[in-house]
């Protein structure tokens, strides 16, 4: 048997063919995963639903019209145009008047779309304001038992009184008007927002991460701000799309029975008590502005919803 001779690969190799590796303790605690965003990830879910982004931009468009149309009609409730000329009232729609003209020669057109500006603007200020103030009073409600049995009975004291009723008194009081209908939709409403967050922050409070922070000695504010409300986007995104088409109903309902606006302003609710008697001769004048109503309504909550879902990171898979 032939002697096997060992060779030493090591002694063959140049000396500069191995090198060290340089030790990155920073490095080596990387965990390889991709990058991810929360808001990135909120637009992907969003868009990926193709309804939805063609509803999004019928809304947008139809709010932006809205918002910009009266500007350039110079519609006013308070001018009839036409009201001696027999030949211009009851018009039905047309290339001229898209949806007619009504009992006094008016557009309806431009009539519905002052309406739907007017509403449109008192539903987002609204919810703005109900948000602003209650979500800061609900998130500290919510986390201080102290606070919470004296906030509680104030709620039960405004939740007990009838909205309308309340309504009805603050129209007799302050008059009709943009602020007096806006200060009647939020003088109350906010405490109804403030304990829904109330309950949602109680969920949460005292999860363990939220115990072990407050272990550590985390203020309350770096608890609320960075640990409960975070948590809480989805949901509150939720409430915000019933609040909004919510407020826009309430606006309709409270003109409807004339406690919204004073007679200087459009208004839907306005304009569809006024066309109710016309729904027998004439109904296109009834069912326009409430077809816009709804279309304005139901879209808004839809989109609403969807990026309320979106924004549930149960859903950036």
């Amino acid at each position: 048997m032939d002697e096997i001779k060992n060779v030493n690969v090591m002694e063959e190799l140049p000396a500069d063919a191995f090198e060290f590796a340089a030790f990155d303790e920073k490095e080596s605690e990387h965990i390889a995963a991709p990058r991810y965003s929360y808001w990135g990830s909120v637009w992907k879910t969003f868009v990926r639903n193709k309804f939805t982004v063609a509803l999004s931009i019928f809304i947008i468009l139809l709010v932006i019209f809205a918002l910009i149309q009266p500007m350039f009609s110079g519609y006013s409730p308070m001018i009839a145009p036409n009201i001696n000329d027999s030949s211009k009232k009851f018009l039905r729609p047309s290339l001229e008047h898209i949806f007619g003209t009504d009992n006094i020669g008016n557009s309806v057109f431009n009539a519905v779309f002052a309406g739907a500006r007017n509403s449109i603007i008192i539903s987002f200020v609204c919810t703005t304001i109900n948000m602003l103030i209650g979500i800061p009073i609900g998130a500290l409600w919510g986390f201080s038992k102290r606070l919470d049995k004296y906030m509680i009975e104030i709620y039960n004291v405004i939740s007990n009184v009838p909205f309308l009723l309340l309504a009805m008194i603050l129209s007799y009081v302050l008059g009709a008007g943009y602020l007096p209908l806006i200060f009647t939709m939020t003088c109350t409403e906010w405490i109804y927002v403030a304990y829904f967050i109330r309950t949602q922050v109680m969920i949460i409070r005292d999860r363990e991460y939220n115990l072990a922070s407050r272990c550590l000695g985390t203020p309350t504010r770096t608890l609320i701000t960075k640990n409960i409300l975070p948590y809480l986007i989805s949901v509150i995104m939720t409430y915000i799309s019933r609040m909004i088409p919510g407020y826009i109903s309430y606006e309709v309902f409270l003109s409807y029975l004339g406690l919204g606006l004073s007679a200087r302003y459009a208004s839907l609710g306005k304009l569809i008590s006024q066309y109710t008697s016309f729904m027998t001769g004439h109904p296109h004048l009834f069912w326009i502005p409430v077809g816009i109503l709804a279309c304005i309504s139901i879209s808004l909550y839809i989109v609403g919803q969807r990026l309320a879902d979106a924004a549930d990171p149960r859903t950036h898979m």
